[in-house]
């Protein structure tokens, strides 16, 4: 009987702490971080807990973990969905957090599972109608970024909380993304048709611009990339297929706002562009401010919103004094963003968060909104 017992007391241990690692992958995988970093963190899971060769699958939308402790013992094994998708940067700080305590000792199995229950189930730091409020500062940001004046930042500050709100409700009731991101797009695009038919001056082209950035699936573009050149070719390619419907999405939505616009006698001209270095000063603010009120939406910790406005404004810096030499727009961005990578890592071990935090939010102000 006692050994029985110790048989179960060991079974017991090690589903609950394949179910702990399942759990931890999923709040990582659900907020963006890829495929090869959730991989390793479950791994390291459940080997510190004492559970040698585990076996790791991670897809887009599954996560399963096997065990077999000898060859003549049947394999465990336990598999978890994915279905919700939300970039919450407080919950991957704190799993982040979670998972180093685990790893020194600081806490045993059961502790760890208190704690990740604690963090799923706890509300967001930032109560629904400053995370709007932030949305319209994104859109005002970005609206400077690309040399908008002030009419121009003020429309994209409105069209960007408007955004949000719709997105919102689409969501509620759960219809697929694809139309959030075209009713997005198409809200955009009205709002600058309607701003066209009151005669204000305004360049509908930036308008629209800066409206939509906030659709444009960035994290996920990042996240394809980076499993791509981790051969998780799997995963890579059905985030690529995500973030190619996002973006088909926005583009029908404003292409139908567009169109609308031709029928009621307002013709938009669209010639995508940003103004010379002149506004630099204003551009680079503009950046900043649009970085730390993204991260700030994205419930980032706050000591962490004043290094992320830093690097995005040099970042924007770089980006904009490459591209005034007419050498496209791939290489300015390519080196702005070689930047915010080698500068991230340390400054995130400085503030104590994931790197992903400030990569993907300092990197939101150089997405290609104007290509689109």
């Amino acid at each position: 009987p006692d050994l029985h017992h110790g048989c179960v007391t060991s079974l017991r241990q090690m589903h609950q702490t394949l179910d702990l690692a399942l759990r931890v992958g999923e709040m990582l995988l659900s907020n963006g971080a890829g495929a090869a970093d959730v991989t390793a963190t479950m791994s390291s899971v459940a080997h510190h807990l004492g559970m040698r060769q585990v076996t790791v699958d991670v897809t887009f939308t599954t996560l399963t973990l096997s065990h077999q402790e000898s060859f003549d013992e049947p394999p465990l094994s336990l598999t978890r969905h994915v279905t919700h998708r939300e970039t919450d940067f407080d919950d991957l700080t704190r799993v982040d957090h979670l998972v180093a305590d685990l790893l020194d000792d600081e806490i045993d199995l059961d502790e760890a599972r208190i704690r990740l229950a604690q963090i799923s189930s706890t509300g967001h730091t930032a109560p629904r109608w400053a995370v709007t409020l932030a949305s319209g500062v994104v859109g005002a940001g970005i609206a400077l970024l690309i040399g908008g004046d002030l009419t121009v930042t003020l429309v994209a500050a409105i069209a960007a909380i408007g955004i949000d709100v719709l997105q919102r409700y689409i969501a509620r009731l759960r219809l697929p993304h694809f139309y959030a991101q075209a009713a997005g797009g198409l809200f955009a695009s009205l709002l600058a048709v309607g701003v066209a038919a009151t005669h204000i001056q305004a360049d509908s082209s930036l308008v629209i611009t800066a409206s939509i950035v906030m659709l444009l699936a960035g994290l996920g573009l990042i996240g394809a990339i980076q499993d791509a050149l981790t051969n998780f070719y799997v995963t890579a390619n059905a985030r690529v297929l995500e973030v190619m419907m996002s973006t088909i999405g926005v583009i029908v939505g404003v292409s139908g706002g567009l169109t609308f616009g031709r029928l009621v006698g307002v013709e938009l001209t669209v010639e995508p562009g940003a103004s010379g270095l002149s506004r630099l000063p204003l551009m680079v603010a503009g950046a900043a401010v649009a970085a730390a009120a993204f991260a700030f939406a994205a419930y980032a910790p706050r000591r962490v919103l004043l290094p992320i406005a830093a690097i995005a404004g040099m970042a924007a810096t770089i980006y904009l004094l490459i591209a005034e030499r007419d050498v496209g727009r791939a290489w300015p961005a390519a080196v702005a963003a070689i930047f915010i990578g080698l500068v991230s890592y340390s400054v995130a071990g400085r503030v104590n968060v994931p790197p992903l935090v400030i990569v993907t939010a300092a990197i939101v102000p150089l997405l290609p909104g104007v290509s689109i």
